[in-house]
């Protein structure tokens, strides 16, 4: 399915509702990455690339919040039919719809699922991908998640998360830890989204999408038992993180 260019915040909405991964926002969810994440493409083939590094052999991979099912494509071009299986889930079945259309010339074993992430029992895997999707899930779920991932992964399997990251505190002894948001602004603007479009859609995913610190995060991930943590990727404000079982 070809995707269109998004339009869908250039006019004045009121009321302005709350965002949601529905027909429309599938429609145009390519562009929209593509100009809303800065270095979305790299993003993408370092991640096949950091799962590959941490393969284990028998394993599965879980892409969760698939959405277009870009991170599974990703892998399967580093992986190609190794895994025992490809297990895409998402809770939007207009999602879903265009990742099926998407994957399927996959040469792999592939299940897609149209599911709340929180129920899904995760087994034998190898890889288990949040590309921007723990940002979704309400912060008191976030801890329990991330064990209930951990403990349904293989010895040295590895957690892929990637999520928009708010900037810490600044002090008079301590500069701020990551860029002002401002530049992810100019970045939008820079990439033809007008003010009035930057303005509806932070609006829009406000009520919805909740950023949290890089050093959150890291604490999250060492709490839910991940011993070795490091970052694989940076842009603006969106980090990467890989955690290994």
């Amino acid at each position: 399915m070809a995707a269109k260019r998004d339009r869908l915040y250039r006019k004045p909405q009121r009321p302005l509702a709350r965002f949601a991964f529905d027909e429309p926002v599938a429609a145009v969810f390519p562009d929209m990455l593509a100009r809303s994440v800065p270095g979305y493409d790299l993003l993408l083939e370092l991640l096949g690339l950091v799962a590959e590094h941490h393969w284990q052999p028998g394993g599965r991979v879980y892409d969760l919040g698939c959405s277009l099912g870009a991170a599974t494509a990703a892998v399967h071009a580093r992986l190609g039919g190794k895994p025992e299986a490809y297990i895409a889930v998402d809770q939007s079945e207009a999602m879903l719809k265009r990742c099926r259309a998407e994957l399927g010339d996959l040469k792999a074993p592939l299940q897609i699922h149209c599911a709340d992430l929180r129920e899904v029992r995760v087994e034998k895997a190898s890889a288990v991908i949040l590309n921007l999707t723990l940002q979704f899930i309400n912060i008191k779920d976030r801890l329990s998640l991330l064990r209930d991932l951990r403990a349904g992964m293989l010895p040295g399997g590895v957690l892929l998360l990637t999520e928009k990251t708010a900037p810490a505190r600044a002090s008079k002894n301590r500069p701020p830890s990551s860029p002002d948001p401002a530049l992810h602004e100019a970045f939008k603007r820079a990439h033809g989204y007008s003010d009035l479009e930057i303005s509806q859609k932070r609006q829009a995913l406000e009520r919805v999408l909740r950023v949290e610190t890089a050093e959150a995060h890291r604490r999250r991930l060492r709490r839910a038992g991940f011993t070795h943590i490091y970052p694989w990727f940076q842009a603006l404000n969106f980090t990467a993180f890989a955690a290994v079982k």
